[in-house]
C-alpha cells in the first residue's frame, strides 16, 4: 500500500486533476476521489448513474473491484472518469 499519483479526466470536466490514492484502492475508490473533485463544482451529480474508470484513450473499463497496483497504470498516468 503506497500514495499513487494519477491524472484524472472527468467526464464534463474541462479541469485535469492530479489525484492521489493508494495503490492498493479499488476502481470505485478511484472514481469517487475524482468525483469528489468535480462533482458540485464543474459537473453536476448524476444520481443512480455509477462511475466507471478506464485508461485514457480506450473504450474498455476497468473492472470495479480491481486495485490500482492490478490494473497496470503508471504514475500520473492520465484516466478518464465517466457515468455508466
Amino acid at each position: 500500500m503506497a500514495l499513487f499519483p494519477l491524472t484524472s479526466k472527468f467526464q464534463g470536466d474541462f479541469v485535469l486533476q492530479l489525484l492521489a490514492v493508494d495503490s492498493a484502492d479499488s476502481m470505485d475508490v478511484v472514481a469517487a476521489s475524482a468525483a469528489r473533485h468535480s462533482i458540485g463544482k464543474r459537473v453536476m451529480s448524476r444520481p443512480g448513474r455509477v462511475l466507471r474508470v478506464r485508461r485514457q484513450g480506450t473504450g474498455d473499463s476497468f473492472p470495479r473491484d480491481m486495485s490500482v497496483e492490478d490494473s497496470g497504470l503508471y504514475p500520473t498516468e492520465c484516466i478518464e472518469v465517466f457515468w455508466e
